[in-house]
Order: structure tokens, then C-alpha cells, then sequence
């Protein structure tokens, strides 16, 4: 069982975040160039929604535990930190020019979205892994995450323009293998500190709403003509709105007493964003993306109802936030739409006919990979010697974090009491 001494961070953490900083400034010093011919600059209003969907979006939407707020937005910031530089290198490579990474706008906007994937999976482990263990996660799930995207964009030349497949389904089901692997029979009846508080769940509805406002900014980014680009954000405008009248009506049925679900507001809202992803630049109309939303909405409500009690109790599968709802099984959703959209209709990226087999084999290779990179990276973030916790210490920032006491009501009264006292004695 980990003990005190396992969970002390002053060096090991210290020393591999210094570490990989290093190789990275060497990397960079080697390879990354700036674009001599930036046209890309008119995309700088999208990278910086994207760039907050990233920081303040997923930060605050996993503040919703009582004990771990600390943890859920400060981890987030050092993983996305990190994982953004690293995603730069690992995507850089698979486009090199004259031996060189070119970066412009774009490539910030790909960079971010590498750290996507990495945030999705956090979810799934969130508040029983170490901040070691979440550098060496993210340093591996980019690394992977970078060569499916070629072999999906690359090699199967299938379209992904709100990356449906390549980083929601792959976040997720990289997380949901990690977090398999990581399975603690100590968790298996509720940990105390696994629920929300009134506030907890009102700082998260922060990082829900800011998703939801720049998600069509999240799947226009990388649309290749500014046509494609404008579908794609009404398109996911219509999807999200859909989406989210469903989750309410859904999130009031399946209640007994008819009443809304905070936690189901939290992320079933956000899946029309995720399902319409791979097919938000193609001819689907705005009706196509509100029924791919209401069918979104549906499945991730009822994924957190009944299918992610059934994973944690049959599977072993221990999925905190619940990312299986709002990033894999959407993700599913959005690959199918793709394959049936290029089906049905004439469908053309850069001189490249999309075809549903291209379509039906990233979403394989996306998922594959997944689940083989994340049991990978799950045994290796089991090795004893990376600063688990232990079970009864999960979900408690205390255990990495310096945390301001909190006084109980009749120890306020008494300070403010004394306070009066010694005020008096002054007078």
C-alpha cells in the first residue's frame, strides 16, 4: 500500500518535469522554425477559443469533486502545458520540411488539440493517479495520438474535421484501458470524497458552459476552405442546441422523482459538439446536426444512467467523470455519421474522394490503438515507485497539494469573539 513517503513529489516529480522540459527546449532548439509563409493568421481568434475551451473549459469541468478542485484545474494546466509543446514535436515530425517543424497558427491549433486527448483520459483516472504518472500518460498518449492521426489523415486519407474519432473516442478509450489496468478493488463502494458539493458542481458548470460556447470553434479549426469551415460551425451550433434540450428532457425522465441531474448537465450537453465532429463540414444540414445531437444527448444520458454503474461493477472499469458518455460513445456516434454521410452523398477534401470504408477504418484504427496504447501506458503507470496515492487517500488534494485549512462555524465564532475581546482591551 502506498505510503507518505511514495506520495512525496519534492524530487522525483521535480526531476522528470525538468527533465522532459529540457529535452524539449533541445528539441525545439533542433527542429521547430517559424512558417516563412504564414497565411494562417486569420485563425488566431479560433485558436484562442480553442485555446480556452482547453485551459478554462476542461480545467473547470473537472472541479466537480468536493476535495480535488485543486488538482482537476491544476493538473489540467500543467498537462495541457506541457502536452501542447510535446504535441508540437510528435505532430511536427510526421510533417517535416527540409528536416525542419514549419509553426504557424495552425500548428498551434493542432497542438492544443493533441493535448485534448490527454485531458479526455485524465477524466477517466481523475483523482487517483499521481502528477508523475500524468506526465508520463501524457508524454505517451501524444506519442501515440500523433501517429494514429497520420495513419487516419495520412495513410486512410478519411475526413475527422472535429476529430470525433482521432481524439474524443481515442481520449477516451485510451483513459477507460488506462484506468482498467490502474483498477483499485479498494474503490469498488464509493469513496466518500467521490461526490460534489454545491459549489464544487457550480464551478464545474463553468468549465461546461465555456466548452459549449467555442465548441464550433473547436470543429471549424482545421476545415480546409473557408466554405467547410462556416458549415461546420453552424452545423455544431445547431447539434449542441439539440443536444442539450434532449439531455434535459432525458436527464428529468430517468428520474424518479422528475427531477435534473447537475452531473448530467455537466457533460451530456457537450456531446452534440463531440458527435457532430467528423461530419460538421460535409452536407448534412442543420437538421441532419440537430438529430445527430438528439441522438447524442440520448446515448451519453443514458450511458451515465445505466452503463457506467454496469462498467464499474461488472468491467472493473472505474471511470470518474464519465468520459466513456461524453467523448467515447459520442465519439462512436460521430464515426458512424461520417460513415453513413459519405455514403450517401459525394463527398471531396483536397481532391480526395472520402468513401465509407476509409471512414469505417479510422474509426477502427482509432479505437484500436486506443485501447492498446492505454493498457500499454496503464502498466507502465503501474510500477509502485510513481506516487500513487493510496485508496483512502483518492480525490483529496491534501495528499500533493498545500491546502488552506478549513475552519468549522463555532471555530469562526470563537476567532472573531477573541478579536472583539482584544479589541476591547485596547480601548
Amino acid at each position: 500500500m502506498p505510503s507518505a513517503l511514495d506520495t512525496n513529489m519534492r524530487f522525483k516529480f521535480s526531476i522528470l518535469a525538468l527533465l522532459l522540459q529540457v529535452v524539449i527546449i533541445v528539441l525545439f532548439g533542433i527542429f521547430v522554425e517559424y512558417e516563412a509563409n504564414d497565411t494562417s493568421e486569420s485563425l488566431y481568434p479560433i485558436f484562442q477559443d480553442v485555446h480556452v475551451m482547453i485551459f478554462v473549459g476542461f480545467g473547470f469541468l473537472m472541479t466537480f469533486l468536493k476535495k480535488y478542485g485543486f488538482s482537476s484545474i491544476g493538473l489540467n494546466m500543467l498537462i495541457a502545458a506541457f502536452g501542447l509543446q510535446w504535441g508540437t514535436l510528435m505532430q511536427g515530425f510526421w510533417n517535416m520540411k527540409g528536416g525542419k517543424i514549419h509553426v504557424d497558427v495552425k500548428s498551434l491549433v493542432n497542438a492544443d488539440f493533441s493535448t485534448a486527448t490527454a485531458l479526455i483520459s485524465f477524466g477517466a483516472v481523475l483523482g487517483k493517479t499521481s502528477p508523475v504518472q500524468m506526465l508520463i500518460l501524457t508524454v505517451l498518449e501524444i506519442t501515440i495520438f500523433a501517429c494514429n492521426k497520420y495513419l487516419v489523415a495520412g495513410v486512410l486519407q478519411a475526413s475527422d474535421v472535429g476529430a470525433s474519432m482521432t481524439i474524443h473516442a481515442f481520449g477516451a478509450y485510451f483513459g477507460l484501458a488506462v484506468t482498467l489496468v490502474l483498477y483499485r478493488p479498494g474503490l469498488k463502494i464509493k469513496h466518500q470524497n467521490e461526490e460534489s458539493t454545491y459549489h464544487s458542481d457550480m464551478f464545474a458548470m463553468i468549465g461546461t458552459l465555456f466548452l459549449w460556447l467555442f465548441w464550433p470553434s473547436f470543429n471549424c479549426a482545421i476545415a480546409s476552405e473557408s466554405a467547410y469551415q462556416m458549415r461546420a460551425i453552424v452545423n455544431t451550433y445547431y447539434s449542441l442546441a439539440a443536444c442539450t434540450v434532449m439531455t434535459f428532457a432525458l436527464s428529468s425522465l430517468v428520474d424518479q422523482r422528475g427531477k435534473f441531474s447537475m452531473a448530467l448537465i455537466h457533460n451530456a450537453t457537450l456531446a452534440g459538439g463531440v458527435a457532430v465532429g467528423t461530419c460538421a463540414d460535409m452536407s448534412i444540414h442543420p437538421f441532419g446536426a440537430m438529430c445527430i445531437g438528439s441522438i447524442s444527448g440520448i446515448i451519453s444520458v443514458l450511458g451515465f444512467r445505466f452503463l457506467t454503474p454496469l462498467l464499474a461493477s461488472k468491467l472493473n472499469i472505474q471511470d470518474t467523470c464519465g468520459v466513456h458518455n461524453l467523448h467515447g460513445l459520442p465519439g462512436i456516434v460521430g464515426g458512424i455519421a461520417g460513415i453513413v454521410v459519405t455514403a450517401i452523398t459525394d463527398e471531396t477534401r483536397q481532391g480526395v474522394h472520402l468513401t465509407p470504408s476509409m471512414q469505417a477504418a479510422a474509426l477502427g484504427s482509432s479505437i484500436g490503438i486506443a485501447l492498446a496504447g492505454g493498457a500499454l501506458t496503464g502498466g507502465i503507470l503501474k510500477l509502485p515507485f510513481l506516487g500513487q496515492a493510496s485508496d483512502q487517500n483518492c480525490f483529496d488534494d491534501s495528499v500533493y497539494w498545500e491546502v488552506p485549512e478549513e475552519k468549522k462555524p463555532n471555530e469562526i465564532h470563537s476567532n472573531n469573539h477573541d478579536e472583539h475581546s482584544r479589541f476591547e482591551a485596547t480601548m
